[in-house]
């Protein structure tokens, strides 16, 4: 296998560990947390009514919110200038590649534009 080979495989490999990585993670923290408090119902002892309370804000802090769903969407759009700014700065802003610029950059910022319209749309004003 040559070195030539190598470079494409370690950016995939990097991209997975991202991805996988924090969602492994969490798992094995939720399953230590089950089983402490597994144990410790088993043994009979109550449970703080802090450690419900922070079990059950954490579902709750999932649910979409319109001001979040608004910051999402501005956060987007600023990566689609973002993106548009550097391929612009980079000189590829030549006349054929401009659509391809265009359309890079459209991708984030159609995403974006799309989480502000559901910001208005979302009842929860979290």
């Amino acid at each position: 296998m040559g070195v030539e080979i190598l470079i494409p495989l370690s950016g995939i490999f990097m991209i997975i560990a991202i991805v996988v990585g924090p969602a492994w993670l969490k798992s094995r923290e939720r399953r230590e947390m089950q089983n402490t408090l597994r144990a410790a119902v088993e043994r009979g002892q109550p449970l703080p009514p802090e450690l419900i309370d922070a079990l059950t804000k954490e579902q709750v802090r999932k649910l979409p919110s319109a001001s979040r769903d608004l910051r999402t969407g501005v956060i987007l759009l600023a990566l689609s200038a973002g993106v548009a700014a550097a391929f612009l700065a980079l000189g590829y802003g030549a006349d054929n590649d401009v659509k391809f610029v265009a359309g890079f950059a459209a991708i984030p910022g159609a995403i974006g534009l799309a989480f502000i319209i559901l910001s208005f749309f979302n009842k929860n004003k979290d």
